[in-house]
């Protein structure tokens, strides 16, 4: 195989065996970019010349024997919404085009200081609020699985250029899937870090300091290691909070199989699962309980799902309202008093959310809560949940109309493709990580991954599943087009 499809670590470990240089590592994936970006078109904002230069230092400090950390010399890049320093960060938005970053996010800081040599950024939707990746001034990412599909998003460039081999390791963000999703869609592995435990500084879209409910940012890589690595990495609280508190996560556990209790959720009554991926995620389990593990597919946590579903739409496009014109809001707001009453689809929960007053802010909060304790309670007696993190393996381009207008096929009947916020939302508005990992193709082809649920800062007991379906279930594979 192509040493641009070893994970990080494997990388990392060549280069201290001086086994391969790091400026020769970056040079094997400019090329690779420059031969398959046009195609795929990932690698949105490139910085060669002065990953170059960093590339060359890591040379020379390696031959002095020094190692600047577990990521040394290892080429990578960051979804288009980090800062850089001196580089564009548009959020997908022609008014940003001249948006240059000051500084460095706080992440990206943390990256370099672990070693890693940064060549560029990845594609993304605008407002990063799409499954989908294209936006009017970088165009349309493709699939690396099928160029005729999405990659995912909002990280669609991050999971397409690791796919694709261009890159060794990837950070993305996610609020709605949006590292979840791009990781299933295109078989490789992205984790959703527990709320709160990783600094967004420097990856909030101008001119907010705050960053919104739910948003988190983490790892795409092609291992599960990777993703350790990573999350240890930038894990920690924004420089203004670090000196009154860090952050000290729960030892992965070690455990053999049939030590392991796991839940099983294939499909929801508001969100169904197409039976392609389904039959994925019972693979998963029926591999687990093979090897010992107890595993149920009634253990649910003590709430309802369609009103989980519910309260995760309110709240997330109430995080989401402050980008809102103030021209917008208002045209929203007047779109109220017509919605039905009870209606249940997402253009009306989206309106409801995006205009809702504080009082009824806090009684969805207070919803959630309730439904954060049940999940408290859950993972008292068991590990993790699995579950889809999505409908469908990757669907076709459709760029024409409202995202909640664009359908999906899901057991050969249409579907909307907002339908699925549902498996975003289920863990993800509890604060809980989750970790994606490959299961390997459906019958159309098409990568599927199983989404590792776990209880609130037991985000090293997702990867540790994650890292055992690896070495004995399913393990990254490269598209075939570009292996």
């Amino acid at each position: 195989m192509d040493i641009a499809f070893e994970p990080a670590h494997r990388l990392a470990s060549l280069i201290r065996a001086r086994k391969v240089g790091c400026l020769e590592l970056l040079r094997h994936y400019l090329d690779r970019r420059s031969r398959i970006d046009a195609e795929v078109n990932a690698v949105c904002v490139l910085d060669e010349d002065r990953a170059i230069r960093r590339a060359r230092a890591a040379d020379r400090a390696l031959a002095r024997g020094t190692v600047w950390g577990p990521l040394h010399g290892v080429p990578m890049t960051v979804k288009e919404s980090f800062d850089i320093e001196g580089l564009p960060t548009t959020w997908g938005r022609p008014d940003m085009r001249r948006n240059i970053a000051t500084s460095n996010a706080v992440a990206v800081d943390r990256l370099t200081s672990a070693g890693a040599v940064i060549f560029g950024k990845t594609n993304v939707p605008v407002m990063l609020s799409d499954w989908q990746s294209f936006n009017p001034i970088y165009g349309t990412t493709n699939n690396p699985w099928d160029l005729d599909r999405i990659p995912g998003g909002s990280s669609g460039g991050a999971a397409a250029a690791l796919a694709s081999g261009i890159t060794g390791l990837e950070i993305g963000s996610d609020i709605g899937a949006s590292i979840r999703d791009p990781a299933h869609y295109c078989g490789v592995y992205g984790h959703k870090p527990t709320f709160g435990i990783c600094s967004g500084a420097g990856h909030r879209l101008p001119p907010f300091l705050t960053g919104n409910d739910i948003a988190v940012i983490g790892p795409l890589a092609r291992s599960a290691e990777d993703l350790e690595i990573v999350l240890q990495t930038i894990l920690g609280p924004d420089p203004a909070d670090g000196a009154a508190w860090q952050v000290t996560l729960p030892a992965a556990p070690s455990r053999p199989w049939r030590k392991w209790r796991v839940a099983v959720l294939k499909t929801a009554p508001s969100a169904p699962v197409d039976r392609a991926v389904q039959q994925r995620i019972q693979a998963v389990a029926d591999f687990a309980a093979s090897r010992g593990a107890k595993v149920s597919d009634k253990a649910r946590p003590a709430f309802n799902l369609s009103e989980a579903h519910h309260v995760f739409i309110q709240l997330l496009r109430s995080a989401t309202s402050r980008t809102l014109t103030d021209q917008a809001f208002t045209a929203l707001a007047k779109r109220v008093p017509r919605l039905r009453k009870g209606a249940k689809d997402y253009e009306s929960w989206m309106i409801a959310a995006s205009t809702m007053t504080h009082r009824e802010w806090l009684l969805l909060d207070e919803a959630r809560t309730r439904m954060r304790l049940a999940w408290k309670a859950f993972f008292e007696e068991w590990d993790v949940l699995l579950c889809p993190p999505a409908a469908t393996t990757a669907f076709p381009h459709n760029q024409q109309g409202e995202r909640w207008e664009r359908m999906v096929t899901v057991n050969g009947k249409p579907q909307p493709s907002t339908t699925q916020m549902f498996w975003a939302g289920y863990s993800g508005m509890a604060y809980l990580p989750s970790t994606v990992a490959p299961t390997g193709l459906a019958r159309d082809g098409l990568p599927v991954g199983v989404q590792i649920v776990g209880p609130q800062y037991g985000d090293l007991t997702c990867i540790a599943f994650a890292r055992m379906l690896e070495r004995e279930f399913a393990c990254f594979t490269p598209p075939p087009t570009y292996a």
